[in-house]
């Protein structure tokens, strides 16, 4: 049976955190796939950007590029209203008898876990790893494995925000993604 990790989120932007996390995991669990799934509309937060969905899964080819085992996986792009990942991974589950999920989340994901939708049952569908995050405890009553990868306080809103107030985001991003947003004007109002 294959071992897909599953790495969902905005993306907007994708940054060098999301491709530290996914590579740790990769490495660390012998996985045989990362999949990053970016969702609709996440239920926990409101959605940040206006950026265009077509936008964010090209920012993330040009993240993922030249990495044979960093996918992308499309299914929360395809559906409309909130993306609950016990509803998607049960779709996953069907259409892939042959993998089996580990569901990635960072330490603020592992605190909200009583409050995701139908956990109990997702808990029996996917293994979740927690990944450490800065300012957030890696404690849950949930069956979790662990994953420590370096601390980097990244995320997509500090991007977004340096591009707002004309800083540099080099070294924060891949040069691709970075020549891509620059190119489109992405996130500069």
């Amino acid at each position: 049976m294959r071992k897909v990790g599953i790495l969902g989120g905005t993306f907007d932007p994708p940054h060098l955190g999301h491709l530290v996390i996914a590579n740790e995991v990769f490495h660390d669990f012998n996985l045989d796939e990362i999949w990053f799934m970016p969702n609709q509309e996440p239920p926990h937060k409101k959605k940040t950007s206006a950026t265009r969905d077509a936008d964010r899964v090209n920012l993330l080819k040009l993240a993922i590029n030249g990495h044979p085992n960093f996918k992308i996986e499309y299914i929360e792009l395809q559906r409309s209203g909130p993306s609950y990942t016990y509803e998607t991974m049960k779709i996953l589950k069907e259409m892939h008898h042959d993998k089996q999920f580990y569901f990635i989340i960072g330490a603020d994901m592992i605190e909200y876990l009583p409050k995701w939708k139908n956990i109990d049952q997702l808990v029996e569908m996917v293994q979740f790893i927690g990944v450490n995050r800065p300012s957030y405890r890696n404690e849950s009553n949930y069956p979790i494995l662990y994953a420590n990868v370096p601390n980097m306080e990244i995320s997509s809103s500090l991007i977004r925000n340096r591009i707002q107030e004309k800083k540099t985001i080099r070294f924060l991003v891949p040069d691709s993604v970075r020549n891509y947003i620059k190119e489109k004007n992405l996130y500069e109002s």
